[in-house]
């Protein structure tokens, strides 16, 4: 009973998460037009300038947007898929009697963090990859990032593998016995590491194809370049392009993982693929942070009016954050999409529901209604950034 009410837990997080991502997005990217039609377009004013009052907004907004809206998204992913996690393991009667043994999604969220803080010490001074300021070019700052991504993940794989080891029973079910679809007996504790491992991967994976598809060191944002040459429209139509090609390897990573995985632990072991995607949730989030703390240096320095080096310097930062930001993007909305499995097996496991026929009308038309609302909700949120970039640049006019 106490892990079937857990679950409330995940879904508050989830809640509040939505309104902070989608107000504080709304309003950043509000702002960042708003503050680029007034300085750019309208007055003729250099970028950050603090004769643009928009620009305080626009700083803000990074903020409330890029550090506290994917904070809380990222929050309330990890939190699902704890909850998710537990109520499908309130099932196995192995681990309710071992102890300990149904708190291992909470120590694969602790070490996490631990790891995290250890490897963040590579990259600060007298460590082993020290930033250096005649070095500091933008793919230099970006592979001091990637570093940490990928230390993070090393050291990741054999503490998540030992601590199913030492954490779980030899031999342990989930699921309902007399369900034949959710029910997976004799889940081996040498088997039960590989599930965060799968998901560890899969989103290191995620972010290394990101920063490819969104680095201008690679060829496809230097096509891009070069079609912005003949203008907009082959700009708009190359960029696009890009974009739809971009999803092919990482919807892959899930199809995978997803399929690992369950045959490992069943929906147990999707809950465990989803942890592990974000046990380096404290890293990723920090790379993510990059960007818009660059940003935000940039402009404080041009409203300063501080020397002219010392902006040279923030938009290389910038530069270079603006590719980080993009890998943490991606990460989030990886994980993303195991939580929402994961929450739906918790679902079934816990309601013992024996399938879900999509040949069925009610159900193949929810699914119609389900594909259409991403659509309807970023059309929402792309009128409202218009909107509200309009009227920034009518108040910045009177």
């Amino acid at each position: 009973m106490m892990l079937e009410c857990i679950a409330g837990y995940g879904l508050g997080g989830s809640t509040v998460a939505l309104f902070a991502r989608v107000g504080g997005g709304i309003f950043t990217k509000a702002a960042d037009v708003g503050a680029d039609l007034v300085g750019k377009v309208e007055t003729g004013l250099d970028e950050d300038s603090p004769l643009n009052p928009a620009v305080i907004a626009d700083n803000v907004g990074d903020n409330v947007g890029d550090i506290a809206g994917m904070g809380a998204d990222l929050f309330g992913s990890f939190a699902e898929s704890t909850s998710a996690a537990l109520v499908v393991s309130g099932t196995s009667e192995g681990l309710m009697l071992t102890s300990g043994a149904i708190y291992y999604p909470l120590l694969i969220t602790a070490l996490g963090i631990l790891v995290c803080w250890v490897v963040s010490f590579l990259a600060t001074e007298d460590f082993l990859f020290d930033v250096k300021e005649e070095e500091a070019d933008i793919e230099y700052i970006q592979d001091q990032l990637k570093i940490q991504l990928f230390g993070t993940t090393i050291l990741l794989t054999p503490v998540l593998y030992a601590l199913g080891y030492f954490t779980l029973p030899e031999t342990f079910s989930v699921g309902n016995p007399n369900n034949p679809v959710l029910f997976k007996p004799d889940i081996s504790h040498w088997d039960i590491g590989f599930a965060p491992l799968i998901g560890l991967y899969a989103g290191m994976i995620i972010g290394y194809v990101t920063e490819y598809y969104t680095s201008h060191t690679y060829t496809p944002v230097q096509e891009v370049a070069k079609a912005s040459t003949t203008g907009a429209a082959t700009n708009i139509i190359s960029g696009l392009a890009l974009g739809y090609v971009s999803v092919c390897i990482p919807i892959l990573c899930l199809a995978v993982a997803i399929y690992v995985s369950h045959e490992i632990a069943g929906m147990y072991g999707i809950a465990l693929a989803t942890l592990g995607m974000i046990s380096n949730l404290a890293m990723a989030l920090t790379i993510d942070g990059y960007g818009p703390i660059s940003d935000n240096a940039g402009g404080i320095a041009e409203m300063a009016e501080l020397p002219k080096e010392v902006r040279k310097r923030t938009d290389t930062l910038d530069a270079a954050g603006n590719t980080t930001a993009a890998m943490g993007k991606g990460f989030a909305i990886g994980s993303a999409c195991l939580v929402g499995l994961a929450l739906f097996g918790g679902f079934i496991t816990r309601c013992n529901i024996l399938d879900v026929n999509i040949l069925k009308p009610l159900q193949f038309s929810g699914l119609l209604v389900g594909a259409m609302l991403p659509y309807l909700f970023s059309a929402m949120t792309m009128k409202a950034v218009g909107e509200t970039g309009l009227q920034m640049v009518g108040h910045s006019w009177r």
